[in-house]
């Protein structure tokens, strides 16, 4: 995994671990090299996040997978400093927040991130109105003001005539709407969401992912989302983290996953991916000919979905565009290996 310098990432971590046992903090200080699982298991430590190290880009949508008990969200509940990391770096904005002091670290919690789980947590008698603005009134501003603040979250969400209800009077997508609102009430720069729709029913949790797409259409937020649905990390990651025992396997886009899994548990997360949604010209294409005939032009990074239908009813290959030049050829026979799941063709 290439690793972008400090600066030009919202959110990044160095060597980040957190071991379960006794010691654990001495097992690693004394250590010249990182340990192996071995290692760790010979101690009688438990790793729930080990070696890590990622970056985050200012506003994208980062997608943090893996099987339950992969460490996934210990990964992000040390990112946040909910947590305690073992050992490790972990930068925000280049400032180190293992290094910051407990009351900064407050504030920058208060003031810069926010954060919804799985569990709305919302208090059961408080409105809709004051769950929303909790936030602000721990931050200690004033009613006019934080209800107002509120009110704009809450018409974001599409909650609007509900901001007298109790949270019992509300569907489970409407109280993960309230969830989201509230977080969002202090106008985080990072956003932090473990598994947020997992609990819902599938039309809800769809209805919530294209909410939250929306959303993030208006906010541009840099967020950090824990899923252990592929399908919900294509629709929303610009890329994805696979989690394996603690560790990060593998680093890309949903394509870059598919077309080159670091290993056969990769290979297998996404087996089941809807590639036609997920490839693109360019994952499938072949090498042109100067003698070839086509019979149109496919941008390089048209999904397969988008042009499959117009390719079927063509006689010849597309050429596959990239900065106005042709890089290669895409076929019918290409097209449906796609759907029906056989390898890619090497280009």
């Amino acid at each position: 995994m290439t690793l972008l310098p400090d600066d030009a990432n919202k959110l990044s971590c160095r060597s980040v671990w957190k071991l379960y046992g006794e010691a654990a903090g001495n097992f690693l200080g004394a250590r010249a090299s990182p340990p192996t699982p071995e290692e760790i298991r010979s101690a009688g430590l438990i790793a729930a996040v080990a070696d890590v190290s990622i970056d985050v880009r200012a506003g994208e949508i980062f997608v943090i997978m893996g099987l339950s008990g992969s460490g996934k969200s210990t990964l992000v509940r040390c990112l946040s400093r909910l947590i305690e990391p073992t050992a490790g770096q972990i930068l925000f904005d280049g400032r180190d927040l293992l290094a910051v002091p407990e009351k900064e670290l407050i504030e920058i919690r208060r003031h810069r991130m926010g954060m919804v789980f799985q569990n709305f947590a919302l208090l059961p008698h408080l409105s809709v109105l004051d769950n929303v603005a909790f936030p602000l009134a721990i931050q200690g501003v004033e009613r006019s003001r934080r209800e107002a603040r509120a009110r704009e979250m809450i018409d974001l969400v599409g909650l609007q005539e509900r901001e007298y209800y109790l949270p019992r009077e509300l569907s489970g997508g409407q109280q993960q709407r309230v969830g989201i609102a509230r977080s969002l009430a202090v106008g985080p720069e990072l956003w932090f969401l473990d598994e947020p729709f997992s609990a819902l029913d599938p039309l809800i949790r769809r209805e919530m992912q294209n909410e939250f797409i929306r959303l993030q259409g208006l906010l541009k937020k840099t967020i950090v989302f824990i899923t252990h649905d592929f399908d919900e990390a294509v629709r929303l990651a610009d890329r994805v983290a696979i989690m394996r025992d603690g560790r990060i396997i593998q680093v890309g886009t949903a394509e870059e996953l598919i077309v080159s899994p670091a290993d056969d548990y990769v290979a297998n997360f996404t087996r089941d991916a809807p590639r036609a949604r997920i490839l693109s010209a360019r994952a499938i294409m072949r090498a042109a000919t100067g003698t070839a005939q086509v019979a149109g032009n496919v941008d390089a990074d048209t999904k397969v979905c988008d042009f499959a239908a117009a390719l079927e009813a063509a006689s010849q290959p597309f050429a596959v565009i990239e900065h106005g030049r042709v890089i290669g050829l895409v076929d019918r026979a290409a097209v449906m290996a796609v759907f029906v799941g056989a390898g890619l063709r090497e280009r």
